[in-house]
Protein backbone atom coordinates (compact mmCIF):
# COMPACT_ATOMS: atom_id res chain seq x y z
CA UNK A 1 0.00 0.00 0.00
CA UNK A 2 1.17 3.39 -1.11
CA UNK A 3 1.08 6.56 1.18
CA UNK A 4 0.44 9.87 -0.75
CA UNK A 5 2.37 12.42 1.46
CA UNK A 6 -0.89 13.77 2.73
CA UNK A 7 -1.57 10.54 4.23
CA UNK A 8 1.43 10.25 5.47
CA UNK A 9 1.53 13.08 7.04
CA UNK A 10 -0.61 11.67 10.03
CA UNK A 11 2.31 9.70 10.83
CA UNK A 12 5.10 11.93 10.61
CA UNK A 13 5.72 12.99 14.24
CA UNK A 14 7.76 16.27 14.96
CA UNK A 15 7.06 18.68 12.24
CA UNK A 16 4.92 21.95 12.56
CA UNK A 17 4.36 22.00 9.23
CA UNK A 18 4.96 20.44 5.66
CA UNK A 19 6.08 21.06 1.98
CA UNK A 20 5.98 19.48 -0.83
CA UNK A 21 9.07 19.84 -3.51
CA UNK A 22 8.56 20.12 -7.31
CA UNK A 23 9.91 16.15 -7.61
CA UNK A 24 7.03 15.22 -5.27
CA UNK A 25 9.80 14.80 -1.52
CA UNK A 26 7.50 15.66 1.23
CA UNK A 27 9.65 18.41 3.84
CA UNK A 28 8.47 18.54 7.19
CA UNK A 29 9.86 21.97 9.43
CA UNK A 30 9.58 22.34 13.38
CA UNK A 31 9.74 26.27 12.65
CA UNK A 32 7.48 29.11 10.77
CA UNK A 33 8.35 30.46 7.51
CA UNK A 34 8.89 33.97 9.48
CA UNK A 35 11.31 32.17 11.98
CA UNK A 36 13.32 30.06 9.27
CA UNK A 37 13.50 33.90 7.48
CA UNK A 38 14.77 35.12 10.94
CA UNK A 39 17.36 32.51 11.22
CA UNK A 40 18.28 33.06 7.38
CA UNK A 41 19.17 36.65 7.96
CA UNK A 42 21.45 36.01 11.07
CA UNK A 43 23.46 33.09 10.28
CA UNK A 44 23.85 30.47 7.73
CA UNK A 45 24.92 27.51 9.99
CA UNK A 46 21.30 28.71 12.00
CA UNK A 47 19.64 28.13 9.10
CA UNK A 48 21.21 24.92 7.80
CA UNK A 49 20.16 23.40 11.27
CA UNK A 50 16.74 25.17 12.01
CA UNK A 51 15.43 23.18 8.56
CA UNK A 52 16.99 19.79 9.80
CA UNK A 53 15.09 16.43 10.19
CA UNK A 54 15.92 16.91 14.43
CA UNK A 55 13.80 14.50 16.13
CA UNK A 56 10.98 13.71 13.66
CA UNK A 57 10.06 10.41 13.34
CA UNK A 58 7.57 8.09 10.99
CA UNK A 59 5.20 5.98 13.62
CA UNK A 60 2.95 3.25 12.76
CA UNK A 61 0.87 0.59 14.64
CA UNK A 62 0.83 -2.05 12.56
CA UNK A 63 1.18 -5.83 11.32
CA UNK A 64 3.26 -4.72 8.53
CA UNK A 65 6.32 -6.89 7.47
CA UNK A 66 7.99 -4.14 5.05
CA UNK A 67 8.17 -0.20 4.93
CA UNK A 68 10.24 1.70 2.16
CA UNK A 69 10.28 5.17 0.81
CA UNK A 70 12.52 6.77 -1.43
CA UNK A 71 14.74 9.90 -0.12
CA UNK A 72 16.51 12.92 -0.51
CA UNK A 73 19.79 14.18 2.00
CA UNK A 74 19.90 17.65 0.91
CA UNK A 75 22.20 18.98 3.83
CA UNK A 76 24.35 17.29 6.40
CA UNK A 77 25.63 18.09 9.19
CA UNK A 78 27.27 15.28 10.91
CA UNK A 79 27.44 11.42 10.09
CA UNK A 80 24.04 10.75 11.60
CA UNK A 81 21.63 7.74 11.28
CA UNK A 82 17.85 6.39 10.00
CA UNK A 83 17.25 4.13 12.36
CA UNK A 84 14.51 1.44 12.90
CA UNK A 85 12.72 0.62 16.15
CA UNK A 86 10.54 -2.10 16.78
CA UNK A 87 8.75 -1.74 20.75
CA UNK A 88 11.59 0.46 21.39
CA UNK A 89 14.05 -2.11 20.45
CA UNK A 90 16.76 -0.97 17.72
CA UNK A 91 16.75 -3.32 14.46
CA UNK A 92 18.20 -1.46 11.75
CA UNK A 93 20.24 1.40 11.35
CA UNK A 94 21.74 3.76 8.61
CA UNK A 95 24.94 5.61 8.75
CA UNK A 96 24.44 8.39 6.04
CA UNK A 97 28.34 8.50 5.47
CA UNK A 98 27.31 4.96 4.02
CA UNK A 99 24.69 5.90 1.86
CA UNK A 100 24.45 7.91 -1.59
CA UNK A 101 22.33 11.34 -1.29
CA UNK A 102 19.40 9.84 -3.10
CA UNK A 103 17.85 6.57 -2.85
CA UNK A 104 15.24 4.33 -1.38
CA UNK A 105 15.28 2.59 1.22
CA UNK A 106 13.61 -0.90 2.82
CA UNK A 107 13.37 -2.39 6.05
CA UNK A 108 11.93 -5.36 6.59
CA UNK A 109 9.97 -5.95 9.77
CA UNK A 110 9.23 -8.74 12.08
CA UNK A 111 5.56 -10.61 11.77
CA UNK A 112 2.82 -9.55 14.47
CA UNK A 113 1.04 -6.43 15.57
CA UNK A 114 3.94 -3.77 17.11
CA UNK A 115 4.97 0.09 17.62
CA UNK A 116 7.39 0.70 14.43
CA UNK A 117 9.58 3.95 14.85
CA UNK A 118 12.08 5.25 11.91
CA UNK A 119 14.00 8.35 13.09
CA UNK A 120 15.48 10.39 10.87
CA UNK A 121 18.87 11.98 10.89
CA UNK A 122 18.84 14.90 13.51
CA UNK A 123 21.60 16.64 11.85
CA UNK A 124 20.89 16.67 8.64
CA UNK A 125 17.87 17.42 6.63
CA UNK A 126 15.92 14.92 4.83
CA UNK A 127 12.97 14.94 2.33
CA UNK A 128 11.33 11.68 1.97
CA UNK A 129 8.37 10.31 -1.08
CA UNK A 130 6.77 7.75 -2.15
CA UNK A 131 6.45 5.66 1.48
CA UNK A 132 4.58 2.08 1.19
CA UNK A 133 4.35 -0.35 3.89
CA UNK A 134 2.70 -3.69 2.69
CA UNK A 135 -0.28 -3.83 5.66
CA UNK A 136 -2.64 -1.43 7.72
CA UNK A 137 -1.45 0.73 10.21
CA UNK A 138 -2.80 3.93 12.82
CA UNK A 139 -0.56 6.05 14.27
CA UNK A 140 0.37 5.65 18.25
CA UNK A 141 -1.42 7.72 20.60
CA UNK A 142 0.86 10.25 22.21
CA UNK A 143 0.83 11.79 25.65
CA UNK A 144 1.16 15.89 26.27
CA UNK A 145 2.32 17.82 23.55
CA UNK A 146 6.19 19.56 23.85
CA UNK A 147 7.66 22.38 22.61
CA UNK A 148 11.35 21.63 23.61
CA UNK A 149 14.15 24.11 23.36
CA UNK A 150 17.76 24.09 23.47
CA UNK A 151 21.37 24.20 21.52
CA UNK A 152 23.47 21.21 19.97
CA UNK A 153 22.88 18.84 22.35
CA UNK A 154 19.05 19.19 22.11
CA UNK A 155 19.11 19.12 18.34
CA UNK A 156 20.78 15.86 19.14
CA UNK A 157 24.90 16.19 17.96
CA UNK A 158 26.89 14.27 19.88
CA UNK A 159 25.43 10.21 19.73
CA UNK A 160 25.53 10.49 16.19
CA UNK A 161 22.61 8.56 16.36
CA UNK A 162 18.82 9.50 15.95
CA UNK A 163 17.69 7.10 18.05
CA UNK A 164 20.49 8.10 20.68
CA UNK A 165 19.93 11.60 21.43
CA UNK A 166 19.15 12.45 24.97
CA UNK A 167 15.77 13.65 23.28
CA UNK A 168 14.90 10.32 21.90
CA UNK A 169 15.72 8.62 24.69
CA UNK A 170 13.88 10.51 27.25
CA UNK A 171 10.73 10.58 24.79
CA UNK A 172 10.89 6.59 24.19
CA UNK A 173 9.95 6.28 27.95
CA UNK A 174 7.18 9.79 28.44
CA UNK A 175 5.78 9.19 25.03
CA UNK A 176 5.13 12.86 24.50
CA UNK A 177 4.46 14.62 21.52
CA UNK A 178 7.54 16.93 20.34
CA UNK A 179 8.60 19.92 18.54
CA UNK A 180 12.29 19.97 18.83
CA UNK A 181 13.41 23.38 18.43
CA UNK A 182 17.20 22.86 19.19
CA UNK A 183 19.62 24.43 17.16
CA UNK A 184 23.47 23.78 17.25
CA UNK A 185 25.27 26.43 18.43
CA UNK A 186 22.22 28.51 19.91
CA UNK A 187 21.80 30.95 23.04
CA UNK A 188 18.45 32.46 24.57
CA UNK A 189 18.07 34.37 21.75
CA UNK A 190 14.75 36.56 22.45
CA UNK A 191 14.16 37.69 18.31
CA UNK A 192 13.47 33.59 17.13
CA UNK A 193 10.25 33.54 19.87
CA UNK A 194 7.69 34.05 17.10
CA UNK A 195 3.68 33.01 17.37
CA UNK A 196 3.58 29.79 15.81
CA UNK A 197 -0.19 29.82 14.11
CA UNK A 198 -2.17 26.94 15.10
CA UNK A 199 0.29 25.87 17.74
CA UNK A 200 -0.29 25.43 21.65
CA UNK A 201 1.93 23.33 23.58
CA UNK A 202 1.05 21.68 27.20
CA UNK A 203 4.76 22.10 28.30
CA UNK A 204 7.68 23.55 27.18
CA UNK A 205 10.98 22.09 28.17
CA UNK A 206 14.08 24.91 27.52
CA UNK A 207 17.99 23.60 27.51
CA UNK A 208 20.17 26.56 27.07
CA UNK A 209 23.06 28.59 28.04
CA UNK A 210 26.64 26.32 27.35
CA UNK A 211 27.51 28.67 24.55
CA UNK A 212 26.82 31.79 26.54
CA UNK A 213 28.02 31.39 30.31
CA UNK A 214 31.02 33.52 29.67
CA UNK A 215 28.57 36.48 29.07
CA UNK A 216 26.74 39.12 31.16
CA UNK A 217 23.43 37.57 29.52
CA UNK A 218 20.98 37.24 32.55
CA UNK A 219 18.91 40.13 30.77
CA UNK A 220 19.16 38.97 27.64
CA UNK A 221 17.64 35.99 29.26
CA UNK A 222 15.03 37.23 31.49
CA UNK A 223 13.70 39.10 28.12
CA UNK A 224 13.85 35.53 26.37
CA UNK A 225 11.55 33.52 29.13
CA UNK A 226 9.29 37.15 29.34
CA UNK A 227 8.60 36.88 25.80
CA UNK A 228 8.22 33.07 25.87
CA UNK A 229 5.02 33.03 28.37
CA UNK A 230 3.77 35.87 26.33
CA UNK A 231 3.47 34.47 23.46
CA UNK A 232 1.99 30.66 25.38
CA UNK A 233 0.47 32.13 28.46
CA UNK A 234 2.12 32.95 32.32
CA UNK A 235 0.25 29.53 33.32
CA UNK A 236 2.36 27.43 30.69
CA UNK A 237 4.51 24.52 33.06
CA UNK A 238 8.25 25.77 31.92
CA UNK A 239 11.13 23.21 32.72
CA UNK A 240 14.79 24.80 32.44
CA UNK A 241 17.85 22.60 32.55
CA UNK A 242 20.81 24.27 33.04
CA UNK A 243 23.84 23.79 31.36
CA UNK A 244 25.91 20.14 31.83
CA UNK A 245 29.17 19.37 33.12
CA UNK A 246 31.89 20.61 30.25
CA UNK A 247 35.01 18.39 30.25
CA UNK A 248 36.53 20.80 27.10
CA UNK A 249 36.41 23.71 29.90
CA UNK A 250 37.83 22.63 33.13
CA UNK A 251 39.66 26.04 33.95
CA UNK A 252 36.55 27.79 33.25
CA UNK A 253 34.29 25.41 35.38
CA UNK A 254 33.86 27.72 38.27
CA UNK A 255 32.23 30.28 35.97
CA UNK A 256 29.38 27.54 34.33
CA UNK A 257 28.75 26.84 38.01
CA UNK A 258 28.16 30.91 38.57
CA UNK A 259 26.21 30.77 35.50
CA UNK A 260 24.44 28.15 36.31
CA UNK A 261 23.43 29.61 39.74
CA UNK A 262 22.58 32.55 38.19
CA UNK A 263 20.30 30.95 35.63
CA UNK A 264 17.94 28.63 38.81
CA UNK A 265 18.02 31.86 40.21
CA UNK A 266 16.43 34.12 37.58
CA UNK A 267 13.95 31.19 36.85
CA UNK A 268 13.10 31.55 40.68
CA UNK A 269 11.27 34.65 39.93
CA UNK A 270 8.50 32.67 37.36
CA UNK A 271 6.15 30.85 39.33
CA UNK A 272 5.35 28.67 35.77
CA UNK A 273 8.76 27.40 35.73
CA UNK A 274 10.67 24.41 37.14
CA UNK A 275 14.36 23.94 37.32
CA UNK A 276 16.63 20.43 36.73
CA UNK A 277 20.48 21.08 37.75
CA UNK A 278 21.77 19.94 34.38
CA UNK A 279 25.14 18.67 36.62
CA UNK A 280 23.44 15.97 37.97
CA UNK A 281 22.33 14.70 34.75
CA UNK A 282 25.69 13.44 33.21
CA UNK A 283 28.85 12.01 34.97
CA UNK A 284 31.70 13.82 34.83
CA UNK A 285 33.62 11.91 33.10
CA UNK A 286 35.03 11.92 29.52
CA UNK A 287 34.26 8.64 28.93
CA UNK A 288 30.22 9.81 28.57
CA UNK A 289 31.34 12.49 26.19
CA UNK A 290 32.20 13.02 22.48
CA UNK A 291 34.36 16.25 22.77
CA UNK A 292 34.26 17.35 26.43
CA UNK A 293 30.81 18.90 25.35
CA UNK A 294 28.41 16.81 23.68
CA UNK A 295 27.17 13.70 25.38
CA UNK A 296 28.31 10.57 23.26
CA UNK A 297 25.94 7.80 22.77
CA UNK A 298 26.30 6.34 26.56
CA UNK A 299 26.00 9.99 28.05
CA UNK A 300 23.04 10.49 26.52
CA UNK A 301 21.33 7.76 27.22
CA UNK A 302 22.27 8.52 31.08
CA UNK A 303 21.46 11.84 30.28
CA UNK A 304 17.56 11.22 29.17
CA UNK A 305 17.06 8.46 31.43
CA UNK A 306 18.06 10.85 34.48
CA UNK A 307 15.83 13.54 33.10
CA UNK A 308 13.09 11.53 32.78
CA UNK A 309 13.37 10.59 36.70
CA UNK A 310 13.54 14.71 37.65
CA UNK A 311 10.68 15.52 35.34
CA UNK A 312 8.53 12.32 37.61
CA UNK A 313 10.11 13.62 40.80
CA UNK A 314 9.30 17.52 39.84
CA UNK A 315 5.46 15.88 38.81
CA UNK A 316 6.26 18.32 35.62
Amino acid sequence: MKLSNEELKKYYFGAYRFEETEEGYLQAFQYTQAQQDYFEGFSEMYFDRCTASTAKTLEFVTEATEISFDYKVIWKGSADTFEVLVDGFVIDIRYIKAIMDTGRMTFELPEGKKNVTVYLPADATVLIKDFEINASAKAPVKNEKVLWLGDSITQGYGPLRSSQTYVSVANRILNYDILNQGIGGYVYDKNCLMTMEGYKPDKIIVAMGTNQYHDDCMKDIGEYYDILTDIYGANIPILTITPIWRGDQLNDISILEKFCDDLKNLCGRYPNIQVVDGFKLVPHFMEYYLDGLHPNEFGCEVYGRNLVEKIRELNF
